[in-house]
């Protein structure tokens, strides 16, 4: 320090001129060096600028697009100061900046606990908008025949089968006339139902002793086949492409082949342990799919009975589906898990691409795993899965990466004893949300809308006297079917919208 003091003091007067001029100079060129960084136009925001916008966008949209990409250099600074309140790690951080543009005039902001999940985190399209709809209520009682309407009360964001709807303004979003036809000659508890492939019409549907009932719900409905075979519950069943057969799974560790003119059962596959679920492959109608309490994805020659090939997975397989080109297969098991299976539409190959694991500690089977091959929320195609406890979740599906599956959203429910499943609604004009129905123990039908993530619960269709354990669309999508553990199923009619 003393060697420096006096080397200090024994500058020239010149010399300490020369540094300040020096000095000066510096701090003029990191000045200078600085505002041209500052007046470096981005090309992104420049060609965004330049783009006239077109007569039916949205000027809100416009405005707030192109402030974000003047931001976009800094916005991750700013995020990542103001992102605290929505929770700690990588996943929260994730979802607060993928949030809707209008996230914060439309919700308040609170942390991403298991009670606030109804959220929907959707990708940055038009159709990202929370929009609030409203609905009505049609209610009866089987025994008594009286209709009463159902007001919406306000409730929190984790759902319950007993929340009331909460009633807004005139435009009803999902309405019901009443009951088209009420089907009660079976004496079990109906499991499984489904409408034939583009069908409006056709309805069958599986019983826990063993039966299939096989019915039209057109003027005058009635039950046109029984079909007797099955010794224990009927797990699952699904129809071929032009409705001439149905495969049916079972308890009793069989799979039938059954053909719907005559009645008859052509074809019997007798496995190990229970079949659980099963699919008609869309395209080649000649693959089977079943999973069953083995462990094992098992795709059969129609024709011939044969086993094709096999996969085996963690747990016992409990659902599935296709999506619509037949080379994905997702399955859900005892375990709560969800894989992505890619399948060879030619030789019926299968091998494992994905696995979406629960988070929770609890794992429940997985009873719905459902395919749609379009969401209005997403932009693309999505997945809905419903687990026994009540948790309904929804998932991106990356075609193009061998089906990728992005969390969504997540809708909590009041946890189940029986096996509950769900469906997604029929698509609705893009100001409505989107839409699911699942039944409930509480002996209701239940609508939920996606895009609310408090006030998820639109909708209530009363009239069932048991549990409510599956629900159907048909083609049409003007009706709604259900059935519940006293073996009765309501086909509900649907109020026409304009």
């Amino acid at each position: 320090m003393a060697e420096q003091l006096s080397s200090s003091t024994s500058t020239s007067p010149i010399e300490a001129n020369n540094d300040n001029i020096s000095d000066n100079n510096n701090n003029h060129k990191d000045n200078k060096n600085k505002e041209n960084k500052e007046n470096v136009i981005d090309p992104e925001l420049f060609s965004c600028m330049l783009q006239p916008a077109t007569a039916d966008s949205d000027p809100d949209y416009i405005g707030v697009r192109r402030l974000l990409l003047f931001r976009k250099a800094e916005s991750g600074v700013r995020r990542r100061l103001d992102w605290r309140c929505n929770g700690k790690g990588y996943v929260a951080y994730r979802n607060y900046i993928r949030r809707p543009r209008n996230w914060e005039s439309q919700t308040p902001s609170y942390q991403s606990t298991p009670g606030n999940s109804g959220r929907w985190l959707p990708s940055s399209s038009p159709l990202s908008l929370l929009y609030e709809v409203d609905s009505w209520s049609s209610s009866r009682d089987l025994r008594s025949g009286n209709l009463a309407s159902s007001h919406r009360t306000s409730f929190s964001s984790t759902a319950s089968d007993s929340d009331q709807p909460r009633r807004q303004g005139p435009e009803p979003a999902y309405s019901f006339v009443g009951m088209h036809c009420i089907f009660d000659q079976c004496k079990a508890a109906v499991t499984i139902l489904k409408f034939g492939h583009m069908s409006s019409d056709l309805l069958a549907y599986g019983a826990s002793d063993g039966t299939l009932t096989i019915c039209t719900v057109s003027d005058p409905p009635k039950v046109i086949k029984l079909l007797n075979g099955h010794s224990k519950d009927v797990t699952d069943f699904d129809f071929s492409s032009n409705n001439q057969y149905i495969a049916s799974s079972s308890m009793d560790k069989t799979v039938r082949v059954w053909e719907l003119t005559k009645g008859d059962c052509i074809r019997v596959i007798y496995g190990v342990s229970s079949q659980l679920c099963i699919r008609f492959h869309p395209v080649n109608n000649n693959f089977l799919s079943v999973g069953n309490a083995n462990k094992e994805i098992t795709v059969f020659n129609f024709s011939t009975g044969r086993i094709i090939k096999k996969l085996v997975v963690d747990s016992e397989v409990t659902s599935m589906d296709h999506d619509h080109t037949g080379q994905l297969l997702f399955c859900g098991d005892a375990q709560g898990c969800i894989y992505s299976i890619s399948m060879e539409s030619h030789s019926g190959a299968l091998s494992r691409s994905h696995r979406h694991r629960t988070t929770g500690k609890r794992k429940c089977p997985v009873t719905t795993v459902q395919y749609r091959s379009f969401s209005l929320l997403a932009g693309g195609p999505v997945l809905l899965t419903c687990t026994q406890d009540g948790n309904l979740s929804f998932f991106s599906v990356a075609l193009e990466i061998q089906g990728y599956l992005t969390f969504r959203c997540s809708l909590k429910l009041a946890p189940r004893v029986h096996s509950i499943r769900a469906s997604f609604c029929p698509l609705l004009s893009l100001e409505k949300g989107e839409y699911i129905v699942a039944g409930s123990e509480d002996s209701n039908v239940y609508f939920y809308d996606l895009a609310k993530p408090k006030h998820s619960c639109v909708n209530k269709l009363q009239g069932h006297r048991f549990p409510v354990v599956a629900v159907a669309w048909n083609h049409g999508e003007n009706l709604l079917a259900s059935s519940d553990l006293y073996g009765i199923v309501i086909v509900w009619k649907r109020a026409k919208t304009s």
